[in-house]
Order: C-alpha cells, then sequence, then structure tokens
C-alpha cells in the first residue's frame, strides 16, 4: 500500500486554528446566548480543513496548536465536521499559507523525505512533477542528487540543486493548490 492511502483514513491529532467565530458564524440568526463558538483549523497530519467546537472560557488565538485526537482534550470539546477550502472565513483563507508555512518547517524531514522518496507516477510524470514549476531539468538535476546521496534538509535541497531556491515554497503551493482543487486527479500531502 502507497504510504500516502495509508495516511487517509487516519485522523488528525492536531490542528492549527485559523480562524475562531467567538459567537458562530455571522449568518447564525439565533440569539447570541444560543450560539457555540467556532474554530476554522487544518490539521498537522493531512492538511484536513475542520470545523472545531471548543469548551467554554478557554483563550483561542490565532495559530494555537490544539489536540483533536482521541482521549482528553483540554481546549476542543469535539470536532464538528471537515470542511473545504470555499467554506474557510476570509481570515482563515488569509491565514493558511502562514500556517501551513510553519507546518512544513516544523515537520522538515517528513517533506525533505518526500524529495528523497518520490517515484514515477507513469511513464511521462513523476510525482515531484505535479510540485508547480517543477519542470525536466530540475527533475533530472534532483533524481541526479539524491541517487548519490539522500537529501538531508531543505538548505541542503537548495545547495545541490540550483534550480530548486525554496523547495518548502514549492511544497506549500502544492498544498494550497490541493486545499483550492479537492477534484485534482493527485494528492500528494492532502487526503480527498
Amino acid at each position: 500500500m502507497h504510504p500516502k492511502a495509508e495516511r487517509d483514513d487516519k485522523k488528525e491529532i492536531e490542528a492549527i486554528v485559523l480562524d475562531f467565530l467567538q459567537w458562530g458564524y455571522a449568518d447564525d440568526k439565533r440569539p447570541l446566548n444560543q450560539r457555540e463558538p467556532v474554530i476554522l483549523a487544518i490539521g498537522t497530519d493531512q492538511f484536513k480543513l475542520l470545523e472545531l467546537i471548543p469548551k467554554r472560557n478557554f483563550a483561542i488565538n490565532l495559530h494555537d496548536k490544539v489536540y483533536i485526537g482521541d482521549g482528553e482534550r483540554k481546549v476542543i470539546e469535539r470536532v464538528r465536521r471537515r470542511i473545504s477550502h470555499d467554506e474557510l472565513t476570509n481570515t482563515a483563507k488569509g491565514e493558511l499559507e502562514q500556517v501551513i508555512s510553519m507546518i512544513i518547517a516544523e515537520s522538515e524531514s517528513r517533506f525533505v523525505k518526500f524529495y528523497n522518496e518520490a517515484v514515477p507516477i507513469s511513464l511521462k510524470l513523476h510525482m515531484l512533477n505535479l510540485l508547480p514549476g517543477f519542470g525536466k531539468k530540475t527533475l533530472a538535476d534532483t533524481l541526479t542528487e539524491r541517487q548519490k546521496k539522500p537529501f538531508e534538509n531543505f538548505e541542503d535541497i537548495r545547495s545541490r540543486v540550483k534550480t530548486l531556491a525554496k523547495p518548502e515554497k514549492l511544497i506549500l503551493e502544492r498544498i494550497v493548490l490541493e486545499l483550492e482543487n479537492p477534484d485534482e486527479k493527485y494528492h500528494l500531502f492532502t487526503s480527498k
């Protein structure tokens, strides 16, 4: 089984807050005292966009990391549902790239591993080609360099593959593309 397929069934364990709606959605017609607060968040493993219901009386800030796995949760009462990119508020959309960049930086080895282990999808298409702007020369240079020695970190990729000045930015752009286009044929980092 492909490693990506194994992740698709997994629940997110942690999420990062993209927006906090203390009185719920603006279009909720119920009186304020009957509304529940809502958190819009992104999972740190599969980048699932989620609607979370926090416990009462907890201070929630943008970019807070919250535990949403099984067992006792300190801040989150429940995961209400998975949402699409289109359902994010403007605030959440505005925070998305910065938060994804934070996740990539915190999990650098995971994404460097992608550069080291990406394989052909077909005779004409390589997984690396799915990264925005990843052309034939960059693909050839990357494959040559990783055969010599696996990449150790993003700086190692930058120094050895001259056409890859920002390898983490390509990952970010791909994740955003997958989130914005759920019907995308290939999902390298997100689950459908």
